[in-house]
C-alpha cells in the first residue's frame, strides 16, 4: 500500500452541515456547553439575569454541590433487562422523573420563549410550568401544546387578578397550580444590580454596545412583538411593556404577607392538583401535608432568594422520611444531569424541576436547543440506570447511594 491509499483508508472527510443551529449543538455535550454557548449569544445583562443568583451566590452553587458531594454505589451482574425510565407524578405517567420548571420573561433568551419550552416538553411527555410572569399567555401556551401543563402563580395583593388568572388556567385545562411561597420579597440579585438591568431591557449606550456585540439576539428581538408579562397585560398591575426594576415591581405588586390561610384560599378556587413550590424545612413539609396539598416543590429558587437558603437536594431525604409519602416531593435547583434526577429520586423525591438546564439550550439554540437537554437527560437517566444495575426509576432507593 503506497502512502496516499494508507492515508485514504485512515481519513475521511466528515459531511458538511448547512444548519448553522447544529453546527453549534454539534459543539456541545452537555448543559455547561450550552451554557458556555448562551453566554456568547446574549448580551451580558440578560445571561446574568439568566444565570445569576442572590448577594455572593453562595445557594446558587450549593444546589449543584449538593448532588456533587454524593455518588453511586453500582451493583453489577445484574441480569438487567429493557430499563425503564418512566415514573408517575400527581397520578398521571411521566417519561421520566423530571417536570420543567416556570421562568419568568423567558422570551429574552429566544423570542419564541414559553411557546418553544411547552412544545418541546410536550414531545418529551414531560409537564411545563408556565410561569405567572410569563412572556406568552395561558391561553397562547395551550394553544401550541396538547401535552401536560401547570400554572405558577405568586400572592399578588390583587386578589380578583389572581381568581381571574386561576380560572383561565382551569378554562385552559391546566392540571396543576404551582404557588411559590418563597417570594415575600425579592432576594437582591447583585449582578442585576450591577447592570441596572430592567425587564425589558433599557435601551442606552451600554445596552446599545452590548446589542451591536450580539446582532443576532438583537435581531431576534426587534423582530418580535414586544415583550411583555403576557398573563397581566392591560391591566393596572402593569405588564413590563415599559422597563421596569423586577424588584421593585414585585415587593409593589405580591403580598408579603402570603400565610397558611392563602393556601386554604387558594384551595377554595382551584379543585385540581395545588403544589406548594419553595418549600425549605422539614417543618414546613408537615405543615403542606396538613393543608392537603398534593406535591411540594423543595426549592430555594434556584439560589435567587434567601443566599444561604439549603440546597434543595439535601432536604430530599429527611422530607421524605417526615412526610411519609403522603405528599409528592419534588426537588428543583442545580439539576444538570440526568443523573441528577437519579440521585434525587433514590434519596426519596418523586421527581426533579429544572429551569437553568433548558434556558440555556433556548438560548443557545432555540426551541432545538431545549429538546437536546431533554434528550440528554433521558439518555443520562438510561445509561445511569444501566450502570448501576437497577431495573427501573420505580427500584431506586437509597442503597445506590454513597456518601463521603
Amino acid at each position: 500500500m503506497n502512502p496516499r491509499q494508507a492515508l485514504r483508508s485512515v481519513v475521511r472527510w466528515a459531511p458538511l452541515e448547512g444548519d448553522p443551529v447544529e453546527r453549534r449543538l454539534a459543539r456541545a455535550a452537555n448543559v455547561a456547553d450550552l451554557r458556555r454557548l448562551a453566554r456568547r449569544r446574549l448580551p451580558g445583562g440578560v445571561f446574568d439575569y439568566i444565570d445569576g443568583g442572590a448577594e455572593d451566590e453562595r445557594s446558587l452553587r450549593a444546589n449543584v454541590e449538593a448532588f456533587a458531594r454524593v455518588g453511586f454505589r453500582p451493583r453489577v451482574l445484574a441480569g438487567l433487562g429493557p430499563v425503564d425510565v418512566g415514573s408517575q407524578l400527581l397520578g398521571r405517567p411521566l417519561a421520566f422523573p423530571l417536570v420543567l420548571a416556570p421562568t419568568g420573561f423567558t422570551r429574552i433568551a429566544d423570542p419564541e420563549g414559553e411557546l418553544a419550552v411547552a412544545r418541546a416538553a410536550a414531545r418529551a411527555g414531560l409537564p411545563y410550568t408556565l410561569s405567572t410572569l410569563g412572556t406568552r399567555s395561558i391561553e397562547d401556551v395551550r394553544e401550541v401544546s396538547d401535552g401536560r401543563l401547570w400554572f405558577q402563580v405568586y400572592a399578588w395583593r390583587d386578589r380578583g387578578l389572581l381568581r381571574e388568572m386561576i380560572q383561565r388556567a382551569a378554562d385552559s385545562s391546566y392540571e396543576a397550580l404551582v404557588l411559590t411561597v418563597d417570594t415575600a420579597v425579592l432576594g437582591r440579585r447583585e449582578r442585576d444590580v450591577r447592570r441596572g438591568f430592567t425587564l425589558p431591557p433599557r435601551i442606552g449606550p451600554r445596552t446599545l454596545l452590548d446589542g451591536a456585540l450580539h446582532p443576532a439576539w438583537t435581531l431576534g428581538l426587534v423582530s418580535a412583538e414586544p415583550i411583555r408579562f403576557a398573563n397581566v397585560a392591560g391591566r393596572s398591575v402593569g405588564d413590563g411593556t415599559s422597563p421596569v426594576n423586577l424588584s421593585d415591581y414585585i415587593n409593589s405588586q405580591f403580598d408579603p404577607g402570603l400565610s397558611w390561610t392563602d393556601v386554604e384560599w387558594m384551595r377554595s378556587h382551584w379543585d385540581k392538583p395545588l403544589i406548594l413550590k419553595g418549600v425549605q424545612s422539614v417543618e414546613d413539609a408537615r405543615k403542606a401535608v396538613a393543608a392537603g396539598v398534593e406535591a411540594v416543590v423543595l426549592s430555594n429558587h434556584g439560589g435567587r432568594q434567601l443566599d444561604g437558603a439549603p440546597a434543595p437536594f439535601d432536604l430530599v431525604a429527611p422530607v421524605a422520611d417526615a412526610v411519609g409519602g403522603r405528599v409528592a416531593i419534588i426537588c428543583d435547583g442545580g439539576v444538570r444531569r440526568g443523573s441528577d434526577i437519579v440521585k434525587a429520586v433514590a434519596a426519596g423525591a418523586d421527581a426533579c424541576m429544572a429551569g437553568r438546564a433548558y434556558l440555556y439550550g433556548l438560548a443557545a439554540a432555540g426551541e432545538r436547543g431545549v429538546d437536546r437537554v431533554l434528550q440528554w437527560f433521558a439518555a443520562d437517566v438510561r445509561r445511569t440506570l444501566t450502570l448501576l444495575g437497577v431495573a427501573s426509576v420505580a427500584d431506586l432507593d437509597r442503597s445506590s447511594l454513597s456518601r463521603g
